[in-house]
């Protein structure tokens, strides 16, 4: 046993001396079987582009070095002659480049398609491609690893007709971390108060200084403010040619700016009676979300309970449950407006009036991005969800590698010793099995 433990221990040493060795000389790809695996450069590298897009379109997935554009291409080729729905799966820890390859995958198959440059194609593509600037602005955050994380999992359908040119898309979003979103300074947020124009910021109530704001503080100071101003200007342009109105977008802003406002709602204590300290940030939020200031007011200090008779009565807040309910309040108000952006931009790009028997066979390529795992010292229930998930599509990738390696060893007629699948089936079995769980 300790032989094969230390046979496991020289192989894994050996691919890890092999990865840095092609990561120094710019290959930041290789592949396992029909997966590919990357490295994070955390720099602008030369390899992508029309050139590198022309050199992997139609060629085979091992004719040239490993790339995206290579499993890309592979990708849109099985759909196209087989007919078939296809899917890419991208998954790996925070800050591996995951968002980032999910755009270059949407940027190689947009090239590669619509050759007689139907304008009608070209908006659907143009839509595709500005939905991810729109959704990794509200739904990416900083973390602990990376400056930018998608704190959300998303997956998109791209449709494509008979003549393989897209035709549309759906975008489904999971488990959106709002914990961190609002912990962690989120990206619309600084994108707004460093790239919004003075009397943009007057009109929400707002100042152009993050660390004014509960939501925004932490960090704040060491951010890029030119990367920011530079990315609000690109999400207002992905939000017009997407097809927001310019009274969305404004309501879209003014939510945000009643959220920032609520981290900074205080609470104060008179005996047993709790009080907001301010009430000009009260009337400010009510005048963003077109409500009462008494109602919001009220929501703040009180809980409606219902007793066992039926009957409802209002209860009022301690100083700690206060603080606990505005957080929830602001959290529920975010979610609810990343998840009206998301069927906002599915009502645009979802495909209309398409006849089967006129325009023939619908397919689809599916890309799944995931969120990556973090460990904390304390994690959240929503962290957990995500390194479950986490760890079971790791478990569908280990499985699929061993099982298309083995079967070609097979066919080549060689001889190796089988190799079980080794996983942490248990764990997770746990997890969801019925009447079972953890002893904490």
């Amino acid at each position: 046993m300790q032989c094969v433990t230390f046979i496991k221990i020289i192989y894994i040493f050996y691919i890890f001396v092999e990865t840095v060795s092609m990561f120094e000389k710019g290959r930041i790809y290789t592949y396992i079987g029909e997966v590919v695996v990357s490295v994070n450069p955390y720099r602008e590298m030369d390899i992508y582009g029309k050139d590198a897009i022309d050199a992997y379109r139609g060629r085979e997935l091992y004719e040239n070095p490993p790339h995206l554009y290579a499993v890309s291409d592979a990708a849109y080729k099985a759909m196209k002659r087989r007919a078939k729905d296809t899917c890419i799966v991208i998954s790996g820890e925070s800050g591996a480049g995951k968002t980032e390859a999910s755009k270059y995958i949407m940027q190689y198959i947009a090239a590669i398609t619509n050759p007689s440059q139907r304008a009608e194609v070209e908006s659907v593509k143009n839509v595709l491609l500005k939905s991810n600037c729109v959704l990794e602005a509200f739904g990416n955050a900083k973390t602990n690893r990376n400056d930018n994380s998608s704190r959300f999992g998303k997956y998109m359908d791209i449709n494509f007709n008979f003549n393989g040119d897209p035709t549309g898309g759906h975008i489904n979003n999971y488990l959106l971390e709002k914990v961190v979103i609002l912990q962690k300074n989120e990206s619309a947020f600084l994108q707004l108060l460093r790239g919004g124009c003075e009397e943009t910021l007057k009109s929400l109530h707002l100042e152009n200084d993050a660390a004014l704001y509960t939501y925004t503080r932490e960090g704040a100071a060491t951010a890029t403010s030119n990367n920011d101003r530079s990315s609000h200007k690109a999400v207002m342009s992905a939000l017009e040619v997407i097809g927001f109105s310019k009274e969305e977008i404004t309501t879209i802003y003014q939510i945000l700016a009643a959220i920032l406002l609520l981290g900074n709602v205080e609470f104060g204590s008179e005996g047993e009676s709790v009080q907001i300290l301010g009430q000009d940030t009260v009337n400010h939020i009510s005048e963003l979300t077109a409500t009462d200031p008494d109602s919001v007011a009220k929501g703040l200090l009180f809980r409606t309970v219902a007793t066992g008779g039926g009957e409802v009565i209002e209860k009022g807040h301690t100083e700690k449950d206060a603080c606990f309910g505005r957080d929830a309040f602001a959290k529920a108000l975010y979610e609810r407006l990343f998840g009206w952006i998301v069927s906002r931009i599915n009502s645009i790009i979802e495909v209309k009036n398409y006849n089967p028997v006129l325009h023939g066979k619908n397919t689809v390529i599916g890309v799944l991005d995931i969120y990556g795992f973090e460990v904390f010292d304390n994690n959240s229930f929503e962290q957990f969800c995500i390194n479950y998930c986490n760890e079971k599509l790791q478990q569908l990738f280990i499985e699929l590698i061993l099982q298309q390696e083995q079967e070609e060893y097979q066919r080549e007629g060689i001889t190796w010793q089988h190799v079980r699948k080794t996983h942490t089936h248990t764990h997770t079995h746990t997890l969801t099995h019925t009447h079972r769980g953890f002893n904490m």
